[in-house]
């Protein structure tokens, strides 16, 4: 049962989000009172506390983040709900780290933020702190989507644990990114991170892969291997697509994630271990359980927490500015400047399914950044295979793209004035196919390029084409 005298205090440069959170808690019977700067709200709180704060991130002076951190110390119990139109992994992962109760990104829904009020009035105080260390940098994981801030949340939540983790998702949406994002937010972000897909061994390999094996075990075994469990002692061990995953070896996994040992490969000694696993799957486990190709207890065992990456389809929003942060990452590849899209551009790739999603659309802007002869990606440079569309323009344009790279080398091995020497070889191309068309006769040349008869005779006097 919530208190009657229910009290919210909100800290937001913003007159108009405070104007909206005072009048919808208003009228849910909640006091509030507002402030435009967290060093205001700090001086009115030695007077007496909210049960709740709503806090902004990004604020002049002193930041949501640094109060979140300045409250846990002296009012740990206070539960702190942050808002931020700047929704990303970093400032979700911060948000729980300072003990936040809850992450709600720009634009909330008003009815959400009064309902979590509520709550975090009934629970009275947020998520345990996790540790200290400064959360690392994950440029990759970009995303304004809901979809995408539902995984920055789950990451955040998980911010301070070890738990099994079990994540889904078709191919190419970045499994590999949230456990590692998973791994770096988590006590053990200084141990190793050892990533296996466990569907590019031969089953009969696998074994070894994972557990190592002694020498003279098996044909081959010329010295002992270390397995990598034990390379992930104490860190974090990604096994990707867990589904592919022989009976036999399921048994095993199972034996490591209940009693945190095993036996290599011809070994008779058992190995301890400390390892976080984190599993992914682009299957439906559920189903192959079901259907008997999956162990249930191991699915139980991994299926602890679950994130699912959305597929791209599902947040087309973030596509240009994924398109925009992946350009730049081509450019610096191949050390050249960062293109950027025009609008029919941007709109034929927003549009387009991606069936092979970011892993796909990382592709794409390499590819883009090479094809594309000018700074400016156009929709006639937009392969059909990516949205685009096999038209007229386009293929007349596929000329500039040798100009291009004739452009550079002139540039790069003379001073001349392009023009100058690009101009008249220009011409004398158009010449001689005009010519060839029309079998030599001037006239008809002359129509075909838009000349009159005479300019096209001084223009090939003066280039020698006579």
């Amino acid at each position: 049962m919530v208190e009657q005298n229910l009290t919210a205090w909100v800290v937001d440069d913003d007159q108009s989000v405070r104007w909206v959170l005072e009048k919808a808690l208003n009228q849910a019977d909640i006091q509030t009172r507002s402030f435009e700067r967290a060093e205001h709200l700090l001086e009115a709180i030695d007077e007496g506390a909210p049960d709740v704060l709503i806090t902004d991130v990004r604020m002049p002076g002193m930041s949501g983040i640094v109060l979140l951190e300045r409250l846990r110390a002296s009012l740990p119990d206070l539960p702190i709900i942050v808002i931020t139109a700047h929704s990303d992994l970093e400032n979700a992962v911060a948000a729980y780290k300072g003990g936040a109760f809850e992450y709600l990104p720009k634009p909330f829904d008003i009815d959400e933020a009064v309902e979590l009020v509520r709550k975090a009035a009934r629970v009275n105080g947020g998520a345990e702190a996790g540790a200290e260390q400064k959360p690392a940098a994950i440029a990759s994981m970009i995303g304004q989507a809901p979809a995408m801030q539902e995984v920055f949340r789950s990451i955040g939540r998980l911010a301070g644990s070890s738990m099994t983790v079990l994540i889904t998702g078709e191919s190419g949406t970045g499994k590999e990114l949230v456990a590692r994002a998973l791994h770096d937010h988590s006590p053990r972000a200084d141990k190793k991170f050892v990533a296996l897909n466990t569907s590019a061994i031969a089953a009969e390999l696998l074994e070894s892969e994972l557990f190592g094996h002694e020498k003279g075990s098996f044909t081959g075994a010329d010295s002992r291997r270390i397995g990598r469990f034990e390379q992930a002692d104490g860190g974090t061990l990604f096994l990707d697509e867990i589904g592919d995953m022989s009976p036999a070896l399921q048994t095993r996994l199972l034996r490591v994630l209940a009693e945190s040992e095993f036996y290599r490969v011809g070994g008779q000694t058992p190995i301890k271990v400390d390892v976080r696993v984190i599993a992914a799957t682009n299957q439906d486990l559920a189903r192959a359980v079901k259907e008997a190709r999956f162990r249930e207890d191991l699915f139980h065992r991994l299926n602890v927490i679950r994130i699912n990456t959305p597929p791209l389809r599902q947040r087309r929003d973030d596509i240009p500015i994924l398109l925009k942060h992946y350009l730049a990452e081509a450019a610096e590849e191949l050390g050249a400047a960062a293109k950027s899209l025009d609008d029919e551009a941007l709109a034929a790739l927003q549009s387009f399914s991606w069936p092979g999603n970011v892993r796909q659309l990382v592709n794409a802007t390499r590819r883009l950044t090479v094809t594309a002869p000018g700074g400016v990606i156009t929709a006639a440079d937009v392969p059909s295979d990516l949205g685009g569309s096999e038209t007229p323009t386009r293929a007349a344009r596929e000329w500039t793209r040798g100009l291009a790279v004739w452009a550079e080398r002139e540039l790069h091995n003379s001073d001349a004035p392009l023009l100058e020497s690009a101009l008249p070889e220009f011409e004398k191309t158009l010449i001689e196919t005009a010519m060839s068309q029309t079998n030599g006769h001037r006239q008809e040349a002359a129509k075909l390029l838009g000349w009159g008869r005479n300019t096209l005779a001084r223009k090939m006097k003066a280039l020698q084409l006579d």
